[in-house]
């Protein structure tokens, strides 16, 4: 199998020139919410994304440059990565979320979410949240890492973590699906982040299961992202306190 070099060292100069993130929103601009989660008549939408056919070989990729990803590298001196997961015809991280039909504006979780950085992994690899949701980016290894935003409708940012414990916190202000995240040091660490106005969103397991709850009656477009197959489309009509099951179904070769 070939193996994919890594120019290690050559990143690790410029990443460490970078003492703070460059750019990122600081949470000013958001508009204020309008709208609220009724119990008494949320509907909740649950499924499975299927996969047909046979997934793509993994890559493997050279890494051990770096002494702290080879220690935790899946084959000797290599690291395998896969864009597509699939465990018994489910297909894992894809990100399910309402695309057309939410109105209003609603608030973001007190907590914040977490995009982690653990044996040269990004954890987890998508990730969704609410605009104006804290983010927190952590360094769990001993190691330089550095999170660089591709960010469009946001504002990007290039943020350097250079020792194990170091935590960074960002805000998106702006819906944006999808955010790719990358690390300049290490260049098969991959994450996806999708920011939305509200909460309806979740992303599959290896189970390929997802549910949405606190939904409020109506007609909606569900989609489902996929970094390799990209989007499908549903269209949907929940009615109060009812409980849809909604499928997707990806191919293979």
């Amino acid at each position: 199998m070939k193996f994919n070099a890594i120019p290690f060292h050559a990143a690790l100069l410029a990443c460490a020139l970078i003492s703070t993130g460059c750019g990122g929103n600081d949470g000013g601009g958001l508009k204020a919410p309008t709208a609220t989660i009724d119990q008494a008549t949320a509907a909740t939408l649950t499924g499975r994304v299927l996969f047909e056919g046979t997934p793509p070989p993994a890559k493997l990729v050279k890494v051990d440059a770096d002494p702290v990803c080879a220690a935790h590298a899946t084959e000797e001196k290599a690291e395998v990565t896969q864009e597509v997961v699939v465990t018994d015809g489910k297909l894992a991280n894809v990100f399910v979320y309402v695309s057309k039909g939410v109105t209003g504006i609603y608030a973001p979780p007190a907590t914040a979410a977490v995009l982690d950085q653990q044996g040269c992994r990004y954890h987890p690899h998508v990730l969704g949240m609410v605009a104006g949701q804290k983010l927190q980016i952590k360094n769990s290894d001993p190691t330089l890492h550095n999170v660089h935003s591709s960010a469009r409708s946001n504002e990007a940012f290039n943020l350097a973590q250079a020792s194990q414990g170091m935590v960074a916190e960002k805000t998106f202000t702006t819906e944006e699906v999808m955010i790719p995240v990358s690390c300049d040091v290490h260049g098969w660490m991959r994450s996806y982040i999708g920011v939305l106005t509200h909460p309806f969103f979740a992303v599959t397991p290896a189970d390929g299961s997802f549910t949405i709850t606190g939904l409020p009656p109506g007609r909606y477009t569900l989609t489902a992202w996929h970094e390799r197959y990209g989007e499908k489309q549903q269209e949907i009509e929940v009615k109060a306190k009812e409980t849809k099951d909604v499928s997707f179904s990806y191919k293979g070769s």
